[in-house]
């Protein structure tokens, strides 16, 4: 299942909207994406829910989670 997901998100560091094209496979990801207005490294975290549903989450580089 490899579907791609076009989603509006908000930076972490800048507060503006972006919109990104996500794509969603088969598992949970991780990976980093510059933002496009500040230029900045957002930490992407895709993960597949147990309905299907796919939940985009947002962070900064030095966010630790």
């Amino acid at each position: 299942m490899n579907l791609m997901l076009e989603k509006s998100v908000s930076c972490p560091y800048c507060a503006e909207t972006i919109e990104v094209i996500i794509e969603v496979l088969d598992e949970s990801q991780q990976y980093i994406e510059d933002c496009q207005v500040c230029c900045r490294p957002i930490v992407f975290h895709i993960n597949l829910e147990f309905d299907g549903a796919t939940s985009v989450t947002l962070y900064t580089e030095n966010d630790s989670f």
